[in-house]
């Protein structure tokens, strides 16, 4: 690996020397456009950001994408996610994030923002229609985000409204079902000092799998309605207010997994993966106080997640001559309130300052039913029934002060630090009814005080080269176990911090044509928190539990690059590469000591490379190689991996001022892939144990036609 990253760094460093790039896209043809990264305490071009980001603008989300974030995510060095729901939920960023939550409380690694608000653990809003674009901070985000950003930051943003009318109208079709209808109206409000925006689509599909017991090609369906209005009040040069209204709908069947590992299940009660979420944002800025900006921020989530599988995977005709059916259903009720106020000042060189205090509260309402009922015609030692139902109420407050302060050092470098802290309070307590068995409760209320940072200095080589180096310290809060029968001493986990030291170099000289990012991290973890699991009754799936306990510690470390290249007016080819290694050490659960191992869902390497060539005169035409190495499924006693693989992503189209219309194909090989595995017995009435696992989308192809007014 090392070798890899030296001759990586030359490759881009010599053609960064030998390859200008443009920050006007106006005053040459093969110019690139400046990239300004919004995520932060203030905007940022790309360039002199001292961190590894990715920004994926609304040419690339058209391009390469399709509906939903999932179709993008590829061409981000670095960034996975974990299956077991019908869109992605939960995400990894250099190994660390979550991969499922089936009880307890929120607390996610990787925070999740669309226009402001906090979808944290909640990724399925992330729809890409009429989306400007997408940022993603690798790393810990300690001053930015604080204990929802361990890992990083995804930051989706939609499209602003315009200050001359206009919009369009979309439709696509495909194979599998697939039908999507979208508009878009924007325009001023002159007499309010005022633009608005209104984007509506709706999106239908039947998905990739064929239930042979019920006959159905619709049991893991697609039906997904996001509705977003956004509103600009500028009275001033001085003061800009922005308000986004938001309502996603996410009417998904969920019917993944099958015996055989096919795409052909046999479940007999196929569940749904919903998501109905409605959020508001409201954005502030003000610059009247004499040098300073004042930014406010306030939001709102409301959220109604309805979940659940066919526990069994199975039907009574493919069990015979047992009886075993086993079903898991939750209805998950997550409301988020925040506040945020930002006092800065930026002047064009010499000391800039920034400070400011964060408020936010979360509560989440669950309800959890597992059923089943298993009968051995052969041994009724062996029968058995269970109904067990979980009712939880979580409530969080969480509030921060931190500060940021950036200067120059001479007329070529500039260093930044940053500090947190945050203390988080929470209460959690439930009620467990078991069949014919007294009810249980638990009761937690842990309280965590938390800080992280930065520490950063970059340097000018050149005219639109800089190189840095980063210090940052992340922060995750503790938890709670909630499994039946773990003993008193994991039923607690405590808190969480990593340290990344991090070096890279970025170009993109003025006149230029190339743009390029590399980085080489380390990230040490402390007290890292680890989920894993096992199933208690070998005849009951429903019984399959996880717990989180505390590493002793870890490690992260690795490459991330990336490179643009308009090679003609009509030609611009791209790549990204991700290299990872990691490690846990001093795992112990139950008393038992795991053996050190890499993270589940850390693929060593990932790339992509892509081609797109446009005519001015109309013909269109783009191709995406996408590919990432074996990973682990989940921590031991799972050892089972997934096998490296490639996709081909194609589309061709015509383009005008006025309308586009393209045909698009995705896996184009048709390559089987997994995107999540578990290994436990689920076949009677021995169940061994065994791998199953759910499949990524196949090959599968549409037209797109859009019309602009």
């Amino acid at each position: 690996m090392v070798r890899n990253v030296i001759a990586l760094i030359s490759l881009f460093a010599a053609m960064g020397a030998s390859s200008p790039i443009s920050a006007d896209a106006t005053s040459s043809d093969t110019q690139l456009d400046e990239i300004i990264v919004t995520a932060t305490l203030r905007p940022v071009p790309l360039t002199e950001l001292p961190g590894s980001v990715s920004v994926l603008n609304a040419a690339t989300l058209r391009d390469a994408g399709q509906q939903n974030f999932e179709d993008v995510m590829a061409l981000v060095p670095n960034l996975n996610w974990a299956g077991d729901t019908s869109l992605p939920r939960y995400f990894q960023i250099r190994g660390i994030g979550e991969l499922q939550q089936y009880q307890g409380a929120p607390n996610p690694s990787v925070g999740f923002l669309i226009d402001d608000i906090d979808f944290s653990g909640l990724g399925g809003a992330a729809t890409l229609f009429d989306v400007d674009h997408i940022e993603v901070l690798r790393g810990p985000q300690g001053t930015l985000y604080g204990a929802n950003a361990l890992a990083g930051l995804i930051y989706v943003k939609s499209a602003e409204p315009s200050d001359t009318f206009g919009g369009r109208v979309e439709m696509d079709a495909g194979d599998y079902g697939e039908h999507s209808y979208g508009a878009v109206i924007t325009g001023p409000i002159t007499a309010l000092d005022s633009a608005f925006r209104l984007a509506v689509q709706q999106y239908t599909s039947d998905g990739f799998y064929h239930n042979a017991y019920l006959a159905r090609d619709n049991t893991d369906n697609r039906n997904e309605l996001t509705v977003r209005g956004k509103w600009r009040y500028e009275p001033s040069d001085q003061w800009r207010v922005d308000l986004t209204v938001f309502r996603v709908q996410i009417d998904n069947g969920y019917d993944a997994w099958s015996i055989d590992n096919t795409r052909v299940t046999e479940s007999d009660n196929p569940s749904v993966d919903r998501q109905y979420s409605t959020g508001i944002s409201a954005h502030s800025t003000y610059s009247g106080i004499g040098p300073a900006t004042l930014t406010t921020i306030a939001t709102y989530a409301d959220s109604v997640i309805n979940y659940g599988y066919d526990g069994d995977w199975g039907n009574p005709v493919l069990w015979a001559p047992y009886t075993y059916n086993y079903t898991e259903y939750q209805i998950r009720h997550r409301s988020t309130r925040s506040l945020e106020m930002r006092l800065g000042v930026t002047p064009p060189h010499g000391l800039s300052w920034l400070f400011g205090a964060y408020a936010s509260q979360l509560r989440e309402g669950l309800s959890d039913t597992s059923a089943g009922v298993y009968v051995d015609p052969y041994d009724a030692t062996q029968n058995s029934t269970s109904l067990t139902v979980i009712q939880s109420q979580y409530h969080a407050l969480n509030s921060a002060l931190y500060g940021q302060l950036d200067g120059d050092l001479g007329t070529r470098a500039r260093w930044s630090v940053g500090l947190r802290g945050e203390r988080r309070t929470t209460h959690y307590d439930d009620d467990t009814t078991n069949l014919d068995a007294p009810t249980t409760a638990n009761l937690f209320d842990p309280e965590d005080n938390l800080w992280g940072g930065h520490a950063s200095l970059d340097y000018t080589i050149a005219k639109g080269q800089q190189i840095y180096a980063l210090i940052s310290r992340g922060y995750k809060a503790g938890g709670f176990n909630l499994s039946a029968g773990l003993p008193a001493n994991q039923l607690l986990f405590g808190p969480e911090y990593d340290l990344n030291y991090e070096i890279g170099y970025k170009a993109q000289p003025a006149g230029g044509s190339v743009a390029i990012q590399t980085s080489l991290f380390y990230m040490v973890r402390h007290s890292e928190q680890l989920l894993t699991g096992e199933q208690l009754v070998p005849d009951n799936p429903d019984t399959f539990i996880f717990y989180t306990g505390n590493a002793k510690s870890g490690y992260n470390y690795g490459l991330e690059s990336t490179l643009e290249w308009r090679a003609t007016q009509k030609l611009e080819v791209g790549g990204s590469l991700g290299l990872l290694q990691t490690l846990y050490r001093g795992f112990v659960q139950d008393g038992v000591v795991f053996p050190n191992r890499e993270l589940p869902n850390a693929p060593p390497w990932q790339a992509a490379l892509n081609a797109t060539w446009r005519d001015p005169r109309g013909p269109f035409a783009r191709l995406d190689v996408t590919g990432m190495g074996s990973f682990y499924y989940d921590l031991p006693p799972n050892w089972t991996t997934s096998r490296p693989y490639g996709l081909v992503n194609a589309k061709l189209g015509w383009e005008t001022p006025r309308y586009e219309v393209y045909l698009w194909g995705r896996n184009l090989l048709n390559k089987d892939y997994t995107v999540r595995g578990f290994y436990f017995g689920d076949v009677p009435p021995n169940f061994p144990n065994q791998l199953y696992t759910q499949l990524g989308e196949p090959l599968n192809w549409g037209v797109h036609f859009t019309v602009h007014y």
